[in-house]
């Protein structure tokens, strides 16, 4: 009988341990009803423009456009002044300071240290907010995502944010002689 490595055991016990998952990505929460809507057959280059303006009065800066699909992509940001970072102490590091980068040591003839010093002085989490707006021959559809960011530019947080308000808000604006002024939730 030929022995078996270790190596191999462990391998082949740890790929009895893997799960599949029970269904494919989604948005969470799904977006809200509100966020498609009817135009009725109104022209479309001048929903897409009257889109571009809403967006734009609203502060956000034109990511990129397609008219020939029509879709319309742009997204704001926001410093986070006061952000508590819920993970930023998890590993007992400190809070906002990242000194040494990491250490390893090889197999063989090597060793390695990597450091980073400074790191989260002067430097605000921020807040990314995106919007894409799809519009069809006879409707309209509204995609919203807020993304948040810590001090070191890593994502904390992420999650849909198509809520029925914006999207409502979104659709009025849209209307003849709705167009809002100032900045929108």
């Amino acid at each position: 009988m030929k022995p078996i490595p270790v190596t191999l055991t462990c391998l082949l016990a740890l790929a009895g341990c893997q799960a599949t998952p029970d269904r494919l990505p989604q948005a969470e929460p799904a977006p809200a009803a509100a966020c498609y809507f009817s135009i009725g057959g109104a022209d479309t280059q001048a929903v897409l423009r009257q889109s571009v303006a809403v967006l734009t009065e609203w502060g956000f800066e034109l990511d990129s456009t397609d008219t020939s699909l029509g879709l319309i992509s742009a997204s704001r940001q926001e410093a986070l002044h006061g952000y508590y970072d819920p993970y930023d102490n998890a590993y007992g590091y400190g809070r906002g300071m990242r000194v040494f980068g990491g250490f390893g040591i090889g197999r063989g003839a090597g060793a390695g240290i990597g450091l980073g010093f400074g790191g989260g002085l002067n430097q605000q989490p921020v807040e990314v907010e995106r919007v894409s707006v799809l519009v069809g021959d006879d409707d309209v559809r509204i995609s919203r995502d807020l993304r948040r960011y810590d001090t070191q530019g890593d994502m904390r947080e992420s999650y849909s944010a198509s809520s029925h308000d914006f999207c409502q808000r979104f659709e009025s604006a849209l209307k003849p002689g709705g167009m809002p002024s100032g900045r929108s939730l």
